[in-house]
């Protein structure tokens, strides 16, 4: 976008000449373990679990973005070739989804070495606050109950195993 350029990054110019709103894109990932559980992340501040995602930034891919927020908000990288990529989804109405799924290796010794790395102003202190404060594995029984209902929704309707 050149600086004499004052749309929105979220808009375009549709052929008729009128903005359309493009909707910002979460990438995420299904981290599965052997036993056919989902590492989920409890976010901070909440009753809720998730698993790591994020908004794609402008020029990243969603396999990058997908990648880079596993590593801040868990502390995981894995290799690009072991990401399956499950999908674009509409999740809300101003946001959609691009999942990927990573059959972990092997089941983690410790989920406490997982950490995340990325902060957030807390509301009422202004203190750096983690995203996320809390790892755990989940059985499929456990999402409705541990997870946003949106994000429960989306994950039942998917085939973790592949």
């Amino acid at each position: 976008m050149s600086q004499s350029d004052n749309r929105s990054p979220l808009s375009c110019l549709s052929h008729q000449g009128t903005v359309q709103r493009t909707r910002p894109v979460s990438c995420g990932t299904l981290v599965v373990n052997p036993y056919a559980q989902l590492l989920l992340c409890h976010v901070t501040n909440t009753d809720h679990w998730d698993i790591p995602k994020g908004i794609r930034d402008q020029g990243e891919t969603s396999l990058a973005a997908a990648m880079r927020e596993m590593q801040e908000e868990a502390g995981l990288t894995f290799p690009a070739e072991l990401f399956e990529d499950l999908g674009e989804f509409d999740y809300r109405p101003d946001k959609r989804l691009h999942l990927f799924r990573v059959r972990s290796p092997a089941r983690f010794e410790s989920l406490a070495t997982l950490v995340c790395t990325s902060f957030f102003p807390h509301h009422k202190t202004g203190e750096a606050t983690p995203e996320v404060d809390g790892f755990r594995w989940a059985d499929r029984s456990d999402i409705a109950t541990l997870c946003w209902p949106r994000m429960a929704k989306r994950l039942m309707a998917l085939d973790w195993l592949g």
